[in-house]
């Protein structure tokens, strides 16, 4: 992994770039690499209450500050309605940050079950496209998702299958501590988004690749 790099890392939701990259964003913190965060989507009306999307801002705003982020957006689009937005708008609203950061590497999440992730990944990919300042670019990757991104239809839609896994060794207790600030959205005991499950899966990741512990990532595009 290269030193001090600007790192965008697309979140659908509060709780996804923490469960996706957490490791990964605290390690390249670490390095002296910048990290803007970009959430598009809240728990926010009409499907949730005003407060439950302020608890959910809340958790983000305590989980960043223990991965040591201190630059993100969060976007005003209802979760499971990122579809209603016309996809240009979405598109541009990424690509707005594209331009503004001009980010070394995008971080973005597999297109998997949930539907917000498909689209938010579409999105990344004609905002992340070689033009401009998409050709700045040297990695666009995406992440994986504890549940969401395992319950596709094996061999029917896209299975993940990491070609980059990131040594987060010495990070996965910052990954778990900025985890369980997501109370809202981490559930109890064996849950598929438990913190033991969270624990499990970057030890899984990890052996695969020689280490203690790790995050998996599909590259999209690389350049060197």
């Amino acid at each position: 992994m290269t030193f001090k790099k600007r790192v965008l890392v697309v979140s659908p939701h509060p709780d996804d770039e923490t469960l996706g990259a957490g490791g990964t964003i605290a390690k390249y913190i670490e390095q002296g690499s910048e990290v803007f965060i970009l959430t598009v989507s809240g728990h926010m009306p009409p499907l949730y209450s005003n407060d439950e999307y302020e608890r959910t801002l809340s958790e983000a705003g305590a989980a960043f500050d223990i991965l040591g982020v201190s630059e993100y957006e969060f976007l005003s689009i209802p979760s499971t309605m990122i579809g209603d937005k016309p996809i240009h708008e979405l598109n541009n609203m990424i690509l707005k940050v594209v331009d503004n950061f001009n980010p070394h590497v995008v971080l973005c999440p597999y297109p998997d079950r949930h539907i917000d992730h498909r689209l938010v990944f579409d999105s990344v990919m004609v905002a992340t496209r070689p033009v401009g300042s998409g050709k700045d670019i040297e990695i666009v990757a995406a992440y994986e998702t504890l549940s969401e991104t395992h319950w596709n239809a094996p061999h029917i839609e896209p299975n993940f299958t990491p070609n980059w896994v990131v040594d987060i060794s010495e990070h996965i207790e910052t990954k778990l501590s900025a985890s369980k600030c997501y109370e809202s959205q981490i559930s109890k005991s064996t849950g598929a988004r438990s913190i033991d499950a969270i624990d499990a899966l970057a030890k899984f990741r990890g052996t695969q690749a020689g280490f203690n512990y790790g995050e998996g990532f599909h590259i999209v595009r690389m350049i060197g």
